[in-house]
């Protein structure tokens, strides 16, 4: 852990830029405009702060966009934030990020999440600490290698400049968390992640966060413009649903990061932007051999060394 001399407006304003330009090249892509929603916890609530909640839902490209700014403060660190940090257990706490999940409406794009953050702590002798997360992963319907090299060719030059262990470290990480435990099953390709992270010293330790999160649209849109317009039908659109229902069980039943806003009392609708706009179920549901679907499964749902 690391004493804090980060000034909460750099790392703020940082977070609203990201978004905003985000935001911005998405709706140039997809041609339709974010709804932009700023709201503030009420005055009396456990949970004080204020965020900005941008959301694209029908859009010609993404079927559902959302990508949230969060800044809030609380008088107790929910479980979520403290598994690996017991001493803080019930400390005062402020925490902010900015998070994402897009879910286009063509199959053959895949689905995206990034998250960078900060949170700082005040322990019982008065000394504040602050530590990052973040990251992105990747979660195609159809897979293709060119996608997945150029994605993970991206995560790693954004962490090259602080240390060659990185990359190699946050692959593992991300692998390891976005994995459905009671599935048996990757959620995607993976990509990079960390958490609970102060080892290169606050500024180092932003820096690399920051880097994380500037090199989100280099990573996605070149994906994207590769695949938006690929012809597909009904088989292709049933197994999309399909996959999301994945998704959304990864995030209820497994993300630290939703955990963590329920518990702390955050805002639900905001907390819950992840949720694709439509995902189906289906019993034992097992792709035909040799064919497309059965290929995500046997070739891109498994940990491989892409680069």
């Amino acid at each position: 852990m690391t004493t804090s001399r980060l000034p909460t407006e750099v790392v703020g304003d940082y977070l609203r830029g990201l978004q905003a330009s985000i935001t911005g090249a998405i709706s140039e892509l997809d041609g339709k405009a974010f709804l932009t929603d700023a709201w503030q916890k009420p005055a009396g609530e456990t949970l004080q702060g204020r965020g900005i909640t941008q959301i694209l839902e029908g859009g010609a490209i993404f079927e559902r966009a959302g990508c949230g700014f969060s800044h809030v403060t609380g008088p107790r660190l929910p479980p979520s934030a403290t598994q690996h940090r017991p001493e803080l257990a019930g400390a005062p706490f402020e925490a902010m990020g900015v998070s994402l999940v897009f879910h286009p409406r063509n199959p053959y794009v895949p689905t995206v999440h990034m998250n960078v953050r900060m949170i700082s702590a005040t322990g019982s002798n008065g000394a504040v600490v602050c530590w990052f997360g973040g990251g992105m992963d990747l979660t195609p319907y159809y897979g293709f290698d060119e996608d997945a090299v150029h994605f993970h060719s991206a995560c790693k030059t954004a962490l090259q400049p602080f240390g060659d262990d990185k990359y190699p470290r946050f692959k593992t990480w991300c692998d390891d968390y976005f994995f459905l435990k009671h599935r048996n099953e990757p959620r995607g390709i993976g990509g990079v992640f960390f958490d609970d992270f102060s080892e290169l010293g606050a500024e180092q330790s932003l820096a690399m966060m920051q880097a994380v999160g500037d090199a989100f649209l280099g990573a996605y849109l070149p994906i994207v413009a590769r695949r938006k317009d690929t012809p597909y039908g009904e088989r292709e659109r049933a197994f999309q649903l399909y996959r999301r229902g994945r998704y959304v069980e990864f995030n209820l039943v497994w993300d630290r990061g939703t955990h963590f806003g329920l518990q702390s009392g955050g805002r639900t609708e905001s907390i819950l932007l992840s949720m694709p706009p439509l995902a189906s179920w289906a019993y034992q549901q097992v792709p035909a051999p040799g064919t497309p679907e059965a290929e995500l499964y046997s070739k891109f749902l498994v940990r491989r060394d892409w680069l």
